[in-house]
């Protein structure tokens, strides 16, 4: 007779039992137990293994999303650096109507205006030329002290056996200690060999003397000074440039002068002729101010190609940038916004805002500069153009104001960052729990299983025993009937 059961089936974990055979049981494992425990742990930690990876994914996404937002504004706060304050402004540029006479260049703070320039003479250094030794280079010249002076600065030259030729005072000379710029190299002429004595230094008290400190006469022909100086010829004057700016007449032992008109460094070069008056023009660096403003307007908009992948969706792909809705992010990018299309108090109507100036916004948020409209701003008034940046309200001191409280340590991105690191942490500490969980489940179900596995061993032997011996009985022969 059969019979069947009805309802629902239900799918366990299954057990693998071996053979009824004797030899299939005896001493034999019937449940694979490693392999069911791993089955069980693994179909139970699942679901929240998912839950805690999908968390910390995302929140490890808008981490590193929160990173490219710092990273972007940090970027685009550097270029404020050179039109955030006035003084960025205050870049000049010099320029001489006549370059054989002197070039210069002009510093921050340089008043602009055009100046005329005349130079009378050219600072230069002093040059001796001693007279003839018959003998040459080689020939001796004596031994002793020689004492050097070059302006206010002294130095000492022993010439012993060694050194007591023309040769070897004037290489004793150039590497002696202390030696403040006296050069000495040796000339042979058809008359014989002479020593020269340049200086280094221009300007007319930068004089040299040469004195024989041991009172001998060895060394006397070399002596140099203002009343002995019948040992030299003076091959060039010690002198001060001697020039004008407007009139006003000055003086300086250098050829390149930098405390004449404030801010602006003069190289003389040459000599001016009677009624010829070379200029100076200072004027407002407006090239530089041009390439910064530009670098401002490209690095805005690499912070906003920087920053559209965060907060995108992709409707094609069903796609969401990390800090899409983020409060952050658009609170940011409005913050930046505001402050680019606004109108700053530059003083002046016409040149008040940036579209003003030639930078206006494309339809992607971009922006796009007209360099003529700038050039032209900066021509007619160029103050404005650096209120409009550099003011108090000004477009770049505003936007490094703004970005400097964003990202400081106390700031909204820093409070959002920290937040999201407490929600990482606290997954990490929420799998390391489930580790721990699923160690001591893995445990358990091991030992029940194991003890399951002992009983089922021992009953598969009992049974192939009992088979052996109902096996072995005697057959009962069936009794014939009377």
């Amino acid at each position: 007779m059969s019979s069947s059961v009805s309802g629902s089936a239900t799918t366990a974990p299954v057990i693998s039992i071996a053979g009824s055979s004797s030899s299939q049981a005896a001493g034999g494992s019937v449940i694979d137990v490693s392999s069911l425990v791993s089955q069980l742990v693994a179909a139970t930690r699942a679901p929240q293994d998912a839950q805690i990876s999908a968390q910390t994914q995302a929140v490890s996404t808008q981490i590193s999303a929160i990173g490219t937002l710092k990273s972007a504004l940090s970027t685009f706060q550097s270029s404020l650096g050179v039109l955030d304050t006035p003084s960025a402004f205050d870049a000049q540029i010099a320029s001489s109507s006549d370059q054989t006479a002197f070039t210069a260049t002009a510093s921050s703070g340089a008043a602009a205006g055009t100046y005329t320039v005349t130079v009378g003479a050219l600072a230069q250094s002093q040059q001796l030329l001693s007279k003839p030794f018959v003998g040459g280079i080689a020939a001796t010249v004596g031994t002793g002290t020689l004492s050097l002076t070059l302006g206010g600065t002294s130095f000492n030259v022993t010439i012993d056996a060694s050194d007591n030729t023309l040769n070897g005072v004037a290489a004793a000379i150039n590497s002696a200690a202390g030696n403040p710029g006296v050069a000495a190299t040796v000339l042979q002429g058809t008359d014989g060999a002479h020593l020269v004595l340049s200086s280094s230094l221009t300007g007319a008290a930068n004089t040299i003397q040469v004195t024989e400190t041991d009172a001998g006469n060895g060394l006397a022909a070399l002596t140099y000074a203002a009343g002995n100086a019948g040992n030299y010829t003076q091959q060039a004057a010690a002198q001060d440039a001697a020039f004008s700016i407007s009139g006003v007449a000055y003086t300086s032992p250098s050829n390149t002068v930098a405390n004449a008109l404030s801010g602006v460094t003069l190289n003389l070069l040459g000599t001016t002729t009677a009624g010829s008056a070379p200029t100076l023009s200072v004027s407002n660096d407006n090239t530089t101010i041009e390439a910064n403003i530009s670098s401002f307007v490209t690095a805005y908009n690499t912070l906003v190609s920087a920053l559209a992948p965060l907060g995108s969706y992709d409707a094609a792909t069903n796609t969401a940038g990390p800090l899409l809705g983020s409060a952050l992010l658009s609170g940011t990018k409005n913050q930046v916004q505001q402050v680019l299309y606004g109108v700053v108090n530059t003083g002046s109507s016409s040149y008040n805002s940036l579209a003003s100036i030639g930078i206006t916004t494309n339809s992607d948020g971009t922006l796009s500069l007209n360099k003529t409209t700038l050039s032209n701003a900066l021509s007619t008034n160029f103050s404005a153009v650096s209120q409009l940046f550099s003011g108090t309200g000004g477009v770049a001191y505003t936007l490094n104001s703004q970005l400097t409280t964003a990202l400081n340590s106390t700031g909204a991105i820093a409070a959002t960052s920290s937040t999201l690191i407490k929600q990482e942490n606290a997954l990490t500490a929420q799998e390391n729990t489930l580790n721990q969980q699923m160690s001591a489940l893995t445990a358990s179900l091991t030992q029940q299983y194991s003890a399951l596995n002992t009983l089922l061993s021992s009953l598969q032997t009992t049974s192939a025993y009992l088979s052996q011996q109902f096996a072995s009985l005697p057959l009962v022969q069936g009794v014939p009937q009377a």
